[in-house]
């Protein structure tokens, strides 16, 4: 029986962190769109534009039996720089910034200690808000799947790393 779960990922334009959780194992299902701002169901124009608060973010539906939490958060680490803030790549803007949005207390935990494991492995303090999630909005859906209809489009996230993370062996993540 699958433990199906969900986190809320930011981490610079959603388009390519999109694409690298899909290519993920155990991830079953994407959505990028808004979390966290100040403005009931904006449009892309309105969050690049309008200073709404809200970062692009990608929601993660995925099977916690195949990927427990702990390791979806270090893959996901491993394509952000997590002490920039509002930046990620050539993306510069509040909607940029770094964060990991739960839904569900018990993950609570988890989120802290691997994102204590990753201030120290760098030794720097943090860019990465751990919050709760407050709303998601989706994005237009030109925005979904972006990077699959545009395969030429921009990414910050490597093609490398995208490519690499479908063939993952999770016992060594």
């Amino acid at each position: 029986m699958m433990k199906e779960k969900t986190i809320h990922l930011a981490g610079g334009c959603y388009w390519g962190v999109e694409k690298y959780m899909q290519n993920v194992p155990g991830v079953l299902t994407t959505e990028v769109g808004f979390a966290n701002g100040n403005t009931d169901a904006p449009t892309y124009r309105q969050v690049c534009d309008d200073n709404t608060g809200h970062a692009e973010t990608v929601k993660v539906t995925y099977d916690a039996d195949v990927l427990p939490l702990d390791k979806l958060l270090r893959l996901f680490f491993r394509i952000i720089d997590p002490t920039s803030v509002d930046q990620q790549g050539h993306d510069v803007g509040h909607q940029y910034r770094t964060g990991v949005y739960h839904t569900d207390e018990a993950d609570v935990p988890v989120i802290q200690a691997e994102l204590g494991k990753l201030e120290q492995a760098v030794g720097q303090p943090l860019a990465v808000e751990a919050l709760p999630l407050e709303q998601f909005w989706p994005a237009e859906e030109y925005h979904q799947k972006y990077l699959d209809k545009n395969p030429g489009g921009y990414c910050h996230v490597p093609w490398a790393a995208i490519n690499a993370v479908k063939d993952v062996d999770l016992e060594k993540v």
